[in-house]
């Protein structure tokens, strides 16, 4: 049997299943707090994990002498119940390396013409 369920279920699970693990050991005045922290830290990930699009922008001009090449990726995905878009500095293996910027929205609408709209 196949299950389809939105990303945005799926997202949302995630955040409320860290919740509440950090509830274990912090408490449950903490536990949010540091989620959101977590979230922060580890943003590139959790996007690029979230996203339900993707478009290649082009390739990424490093100031560093980086050793393999990256490419700039406009995602949209929805993360902690709120869409959105975000540009991604991705290898060529598929694998997150940081964001240029992210904007949130509200609404799926809004999020949808942001990344129709990002170069």
């Amino acid at each position: 049997m196949t299950m389809f369920q939105p990303i945005g279920n799926a997202s949302d699970r995630v955040m409320a299943a860290l919740i509440a693990g950090l509830e274990i050991d912090f408490g449950r005045d903490a536990a949010e707090a540091l989620a959101h922290r977590f979230l922060e830290a580890e943003e590139s990930d959790f996007c690029w994990d979230a996203r339900v699009q993707e478009r290649w922008l082009g390739t990424y001009e490093s100031f560093d002498d980086d050793e393999f090449e990256l490419d700039r990726v406009v995602i949209l995905g929805r993360l902690d119940g709120r869409w959105f878009v975000a540009v991604s500095i991705i290898d060529g293996d598929g694998m997150p390396h940081g964001l240029l910027g992210r904007r949130s929205f509200g609404r799926e609408g809004d999020a949808q013409r942001a990344f129709a709209n990002a170069h």
